[in-house]
């Protein structure tokens, strides 16, 4: 997002966690409401165009997104709904998808309250590895054919009593309502929004074998010295590095891995 949407963003975000922070209301519901209202704006282009118009006022647009969905959400998810309405967008698609991302918010607030929060990041990721690594699962996950229930009952099949609530609401929403990403892409975009959440960089590491925790403290102590920044380390295993780490960090790849290594060597001697 550039210019007014991103400051519109920030805006929002910071709204929702206060809001959430400062109260009882039930996050699960909210964020399942916002959900609910991303896939009416996405499939009604006169309502995106209205809701986004910069020559139309706030308080007419507030007005206006009461009408539509007053009767359907929560009063906090209506008052989230009057404030993001109001404010200036740069680009028509910038709305859905501060909605979809204040749904996800919803969501991590709701397993933070729980204590799971690192867990529903790890499950994010490591279902998103086993989505790229299996074709016919992302095939199906990704169809356009396979009805929503039956996608529904595969992510329940694959994640229920092996996930948070959280991460099973997610997936499911990832599943059903891709928005034009691959099930990974939105995954990706799901985890990231977590990790902005908690002001910290994500790390990719794979590894040849496990870690130990003690480990894996002093790899996340090296980075965060690196980076200046809070760093969550998301461990893939993958036997064929043979030893030792790769990290990636962004666009940034730490190739410490004995299959590394060989390769560099390789080029060397060609």
């Amino acid at each position: 997002m550039q210019g007014a949407s991103r400051a519109s963003l920030a805006q929002a975000r910071a709204a929702l966690e206060r809001q959430l922070a400062s109260s009882g209301l039930d996050a699960a519901q909210i964020g399942d409401e916002l959900f609910g209202v991303v896939g009416m704006i996405d499939t009604q282009v006169a309502l995106r165009r209205a809701l986004s118009d910069p020559a139309l006022e706030g308080d007419r647009k507030a007005g206006l997104i009461e009408a539509v969905v007053g009767s359907q959400v929560s009063a906090a998810t209506l008052e989230i709904l009057r404030g993001v309405v109001a404010a200036r967008w740069s680009r028509m698609r910038d709305l859905p998808d501060t909605i979809e991302t204040l749904a996800v918010l919803a969501d991590l607030i709701g397993a933070d309250r729980d204590g799971v929060a690192d867990d529903v990041e790890d499950e994010l990721f490591r279902f998103g590895r086993i989505v790229e690594a299996r074709p016919a699962l992302r095939d199906a996950l990704s169809s356009h054919t396979l009805p929503d229930a039956n996608k529904t009952a595969l992510v329940e099949a694959l994640l229920d009593g092996k996930a948070t609530a959280t991460t099973l609401r997610l997936v499911t929403q990832v599943a059903t309502r891709p928005r034009g990403r691959s099930p990974e892409d939105a995954l990706a975009a799901y985890g990231e929004i977590a990790a902005q959440r908690r002001d910290r960089l994500v790390a990719r590491v794979t590894t040849a074998i496990p870690l130990s925790d003690a480990e894996g403290e002093r790899l996340r102590s090296a980075l965060a010295g690196i980076y200046g920044h809070d760093v969550h380390l998301q461990i893939e295993i993958d036997a064929a590095l043979v030893g030792g780490v790769v990290v990636q960090v962004g666009d940034e790849v730490l190739d410490g891995s004995v299959a590394g290594r060989l390769a560099d060597a390789r080029r060397r001697l060609e």
